[in-house]
């Protein structure tokens, strides 16, 4: 089994909002506090979320005085975010290979939830991060939250199957290499197919991950296991990476 080059094009669409219509609010509010508190910018910041999704973290970013705006490629999320008070005009759509911002323009930069990896080859993970150090001035903080990918492994759920407003929705997981994948199928029965959707996800290593960071001139001096801003560890179920640009 596999997944399609650019799976995310499909996958972050209705379909997608369908399954997860209320993401965690609170927990939205807890990774925008710590990145605050943190980074030490002052209202009036420029501030870019990148992979912004329904803008859960903008909304909770612009709210904090920073003049943040989000970028995402997927249309229906964006949409989404339209409809949280406080977001009109902060929206781009792009793709974060090719961020259509200038050189040095921003004070800071957050990529909540693991919107990092999704790509077929790792140089164009590479690539958003050299786009992440060319849109960010130096001394920019920016914080990156992904998975820990050993925790990630050792507790991997092959197969869940269970209902979203009475559709059935089975997923499957496994591991191929570096990369982990999930297939998620939604209805069918009665002769009729399920929706097919997937998702693929690079694992690195914490390590691995600092040095390419560094090597594109992003340099993370602090590691947290959640977003109450707990020390790393084996046992945390994310990495998130916090630091200045270069």
């Amino acid at each position: 089994m596999s997944a399609p080059a650019e799976w995310f094009r499909d996958w972050f669409g209705d379909a997608y909002l369908e399954l997860y219509p209320h993401r965690d609010e609170e927990e939205a509010a807890r990774g925008v506090a710590l990145y605050r508190e943190r980074s030490g910018l002052r209202a009036g910041a420029r501030v870019l979320d990148l992979a912004c999704g329904a803008g859960r973290h903008l909304r909770r970013l612009r709210a904090a005085g920073l003049r943040a705006s989000g970028i995402d490629l997927s249309a229906p999320l964006l949409r989404a975010a339209l409809g949280r008070p406080g977001l009109a005009g902060s929206l781009v759509r792009a793709d974060m290979r090719a961020l259509p911002f200038a050189d040095t323009c921003f004070d800071g930069l957050v990529n909540f939830f693991t919107s990092f990896g999704y790509f077929l080859s790792p140089e164009e993970d590479i690539q958003v991060l050299g786009e992440i150090r060319r849109v960010l001035r130096p001394g920019a903080p920016f914080l990156m939250d992904y998975l820990n990918a050993a925790w990630v492994m050792e507790r991997l759920d092959p197969e869940s199957v269970g209902e979203v407003n009475g559709t059935p929705v089975r997923q499957t997981r496994w591991v191929e290499g570096d990369q982990v994948f999930k297939r998620i199928e939604i209805g069918g029965g009665a002769g009729k197919p399920p929706q097919v959707y997937h998702e693929r996800v690079r694992l690195y290593a914490p390590e691995a991950l600092r040095d390419l960071l560094r090597e594109k001139g992003l340099d993370m001096r602090d590691r947290f296991g959640n977003y109450d801003g707990a020390p790393f560890g084996p046992d945390s179920p994310r990495l998130l990476m916090m630091g200045r640009a270069l």
